[in-house]
């Protein structure tokens, strides 16, 4: 099976308003299947993407699965962007499948720019545990990504034993550049047993972030380092079940207080009350 490699930049750029344009379409209700069969139209056709999404669609029809159809494309497809839209249709999940898309267009906007190693991981690892999507498979399809060589992959079967057991600003530290010099101020022939895969900059903030929530650290690297930024899960907006609950106490109060009228009146008809609102009532 052939695996996805490092793509052009004009890929990245279409796979980022692709992204967005079914992100937007589906927001709008519009069924996949018709985004699908009408966007690859507005592709530019000098990319691989229009015969991608052809395929999406003929897959869909068969599977009603977007995700089996990024599967099944392995050489164009990352296993993360695989892996991203298939926890989206997890039945139950609360990973929409809108954040993913986001999720998917911020990314594929990084790697049409100047991306890093550090930068793509960290914006990967914090899409996963922001919306948590799962650390072992999630770190698995990172690992695939084309875009890392040998030695992170070694880092990812590392980081994958010990997150959770040690923290992540430390797992970032010990592999920097400046934890390489910060050893050498005590042993000036220190030598790293592994390369240092981070930056000193990435390692200063890391240091300055032990101890402290994860998210801290992802907030301080996007701040300073220009990392991009993990969209976030918007909170329930309860203000319509909230209304709807104030309104029924209003009509609830208002039976009761029609019940005392004509209680004082004495000429109380019960049969047109509830029972849960003669219960506090007295005799």
């Amino acid at each position: 099976m052939s695996h996805a490699v490092v793509l052009d930049r004009e890929e990245y750029v279409e796979q980022a308003y692709f992204f967005r344009v079914f992100r937007e379409r589906v927001g709008q209700n519009v069924a996949a299947q018709e985004i699908l069969d009408q966007v690859h139209e507005e592709i530019l056709t000098t990319t691989r993407l229009p015969l991608a999404i052809q395929f999406l669609a003929t897959e869909m029809k068969h599977t009603g699965l977007l995700g089996s159809g990024f599967a099944r494309l392995p050489h164009y497809f990352t296993a993360f962007q695989t892996f991203v839209i298939q926890q989206a249709e997890l039945e139950g999940h609360r990973f929409t499948m809108p954040m993913a898309l986001l999720v998917l267009e911020r990314l594929a906007s990084y790697m049409a720019e100047k991306p890093t190693r550090p930068g793509l991981f960290v914006y990967q690892f914090e899409a996963i545990s922001r919306n948590r999507l799962g650390y072992d498979d999630g770190l698995t399809s990172i690992s695939q990504d084309p875009f890392y060589d040998q030695d992170w992959r070694d880092y990812f079967r590392m980081f994958r034993r010990q997150i959770g057991t040690i923290d992540f600003g430390d797992l970032i530290y010990v592999r920097s550049e400046l934890y390489v010099i910060d050893e050498r101020r005590r042993d000036p022939d220190y030598q790293p047993p592994l390369p240092p895969l981070f930056g000193e900059k990435e390692g200063k903030i890391a240091k300055a972030s032990r101890g402290r929530d994860p998210l801290f650290l992802f907030a301080a690297l996007q701040r300073q380092l220009g990392y991009p930024e993990v969209p976030r899960p918007r909170e329930r907006d309860d203000t319509e079940s909230k209304i709807l609950t104030l309104q029924a106490k209003i009509r609830e109060l208002e039976a009761r207080v029609k019940l005392v009228e004509g209680e004082l009146r004495g000429n109380v008809d019960l049969s047109q009350f509830k029972p849960e609102m003669l219960k506090d009532l007295p005799d």
